[in-house]
């Protein structure tokens, strides 16, 4: 084939088949939950798990990158996003009944074996699956998901108050943290470049936020104290099952700072931890690099 013949590199691309991601609904445990999914459902699958002021709208980009290889799976937590309680269901916001929800879906979406990505509250709810079901777990990445107290900035200080004391005043306290100013500082705080943050990532959460009601959020605030307590059973996992594991962290989060990261390696001494020079939402601003570490991880880790 001469020069001229052969296809050039924007052509091949061109010609790419696009991955197509796909927005379902399941009702599980008297909620509807909303997920995207992506991918062939004979590929080795992928948990995605979102955080606080945040939906797996956070996964937009990541997912496409993903299915290639993976099926992947993006739920949103109760609480968050588009998933919703069904009419005349009482569901009370804690971080158990939040993985007992996933638990189920991950059961009903027929997932024997999955890796997750865990970031924020995604965490203490992917570490109780892990917990629950280690024999399900083939590789973890935790972008700023935190599971070691050193993890806790003085930012927690609130917090921990009223998990020790929870008055009504101490809940108070913590109502500032859904307003809008605190969920766009959450987005730009530590972050070099902020015109890097697209607004409808913020703005989006927050009109979650009010559209769901704020209690369901000041609940899981005051129960976080729960994941916590938790902590000796999640490293006892660790050891035990030496998950490959990457921990790659925006290392300005105000939130779960640094040596949250590599605390990992204290009981899983395999572990991989990488910094970024960004804050909590390290995927807005650095999602090419946590891809390229992600899929290095499922590629030498997963297996049908």
């Amino acid at each position: 084939m001469s020069t001229r013949e052969m296809p050039s590199a924007a052509t091949a691309n061109s010609t790419e088949t696009p991955v197509q991601v796909h927005y379902r609904t399941m009702e599980v445990l008297g909620t509807s939950v909303f997920y995207r999914e992506a991918g062939s459902p004979e590929a080795p699958a992928v948990l995605l798990l979102h955080g606080f002021a945040a939906s797996s709208y956070m996964f937009r980009d990541l997912i496409p990158q993903l299915a290639r290889k993976y099926h992947v799976i993006a739920p949103d937590l109760p609480g968050f996003g588009q998933t919703t309680v069904l009419p005349g269901v009482e569901f009370n916001y804690t971080f158990d009944n939040l993985a007992s929800v996933i638990d189920d879906f991950t059961v009903d979406k027929g997932l024997d074996r999955f890796a997750m990505y865990v970031f924020d509250y995604g965490a203490p709810v992917g570490w109780r699956l892990a917990v629950k079901h280690p024999q399900k777990i083939t590789a973890i990445v935790s972008q700023n998901g935190n599971a070691y107290e050193e993890g806790l900035s003085e930012g927690w200080a609130d917090m921990r108050k009223a998990w020790a004391e929870p008055t009504a005043e101490n809940r108070e306290s913590l109502r500032r943290f859904n307003t809008f100013e605190m969920i766009k500082w959450q987005y730009i705080e530590g972050v070099s470049d902020t015109s890097l943050i697209p607004p409808e990532t913020y703005q989006l959460a927050h009109a979650a936020i009010e559209r769901i009601g704020v209690e369901a959020q000041m609940d899981l605030l005051l129960d976080y104290g729960e994941n916590v307590k938790q902590y000796t059973q999640l490293h006892e996992f660790f050891r035990r099952y030496q998950p490959p594991t990457l921990a790659i962290w925006g290392e300005n989060d105000p939130f779960f700072i640094p040596p949250g990261a590599e605390a990992f390696k204290r009981d899983n001494p395999n572990a991989e931890v990488r910094f970024l020079d960004s804050g909590h939402f390290a995927i807005e601003t650095h999602g090419k690099e946590i891809a390229e570490g992600m899929l290095e991880l499922l590629d030498r880790s997963v297996t049908t």
